[in-house]
């Protein structure tokens, strides 16, 4: 697959634009309904399809499938990442109009470090090529993982990650707006929606380890990787609030994100062996996805949501206006003599 530099850049730009429209329109702190939510993933969705139509004309129906099947597994393994979400606004409290910015910088972030990964990922499977049976080898393992521990659920706020950081970034016990950093006598002073973000961005960079593998197993192409990587990243905080409230609903999920894994590192692991070819796997993987989906709406029909979420261990309430007003400048200006 030949791509030239222009085109390269054209996306990225692109990507941008998307992400400055998304920011101007969403620049007010505000509940995302879910009608808003609804609309918001039908473009966001319609836009990586489109994208999958336009490799398919240019490059033919190869890569075309290929890219289709990679921006399923991302898609379908980001509703995984769309509960762990949920999990840490319900630890830290945080208040449904201030998820969205969270959502958008950790999204920004998952496109740079992904980004980093593919192209890491890329160098060595070029010069190394037996590093594609670890890979298999991980994807199996961690599909099988997730099978036996599809019903256990951590709580952010007792990882060690966390209790490294907060040990260590001074913080405030209460949010101020949508700021990540306060200035409260004289102190730089962190608030719980950095202490959120930062959470939200390694959990991601954790996931990535599964899906950058996975995605590298339906397709060599780096420029596959990271469009497909980026256009499914960029629906997230959408799906987010679409989603969020129905997770108790999807119960056989991660029983089909584990085949799926099983199945793509089966796949990368015989690619000496057997040929499969791109149009059977993506097959394959919308027939899992789709099976683990109706299935689980079916069976949880009647089911009531289960208050499974940690309960936060300190409130964060949200500060008054008497203390937004009192904020000084968290950025000091130079004093010129």
């Amino acid at each position: 697959m030949n791509v030239e530099l222009w085109m390269w850049l054209a996306v990225c730009a692109g990507i941008i634009v998307m992400l400055l429209i998304d920011l101007f329109a969403h620049r007010k702190a505000h509940e995302i309904s879910l009608r808003e939510a609804a609309l918001w993933s039908t473009f966001w969705v319609a836009t990586g399809v489109g994208f999958g139509a336009l490799i398919w004309n240019v490059y033919g129906e190869e890569y075309g499938q290929q890219y289709f099947a990679g921006f399923v597994i991302e898609k379908s393994l980001a509703i995984d990442n769309v509960f762990i979400w949920a999990l840490i606004f319900a630890a830290f409290s945080v208040p449904r109009k201030y998820q969205h910015r969270v959502l958008f910088l950790g999204v920004v972030g998952a496109l740079i470090f992904r980004g980093i990964f593919i192209a890491l990922g890329a160098v060595i499977l070029e010069n190394f090529a037996w590093v594609l049976y670890l890979f298999a080898a991980f994807l199996i393992f961690t599909g099988i993982q997730m099978l036996i521990k599809r019903n256990e659920h951590s709580d952010p706020t007792q990882g060690r990650f966390y209790t490294w950081f907060s040990a260590r970034v001074p913080s405030v016990k209460k949010y101020y707006g949508q700021r990540l950093f306060v200035r409260i006598g004289g102190a730089l002073l962190a608030t719980p929606l950095l202490l959120v973000l930062v959470l939200v961005e390694f959990t991601d960079i954790i996931f990535a380890v599964d899906s950058i593998p996975a995605i590298f197993a339906v397709t060599s192409e780096p420029f596959l990787v990271f469009t497909a990587n980026a256009f499914a990243l960029l629906g997230l905080r959408a799906m987010y609030f679409l989603l969020a409230d129905l997770m108790h609903r999807f119960i056989y999920l991660k029983v089909g994100l584990a085949l799926v894994l099983v199945w793509v590192g089966i796949k990368m692991g015989l690619h000496d062996i057997v040929k499969v070819p791109s149009s059977l796997s993506l097959t394959v993987i919308l027939v899992i996805l789709i099976t683990a989906i109706v299935a689980s709406l079916v069976v949880s029909k009647n089911r009531e949501p289960q208050h499974s979420e940690p309960v936060a261990r300190e409130q964060f309430p949200e500060a008054t206006e008497e203390e937004l007003a009192e904020l000084k400048p968290v950025w000091r200006r130079s004093v010129r003599i």
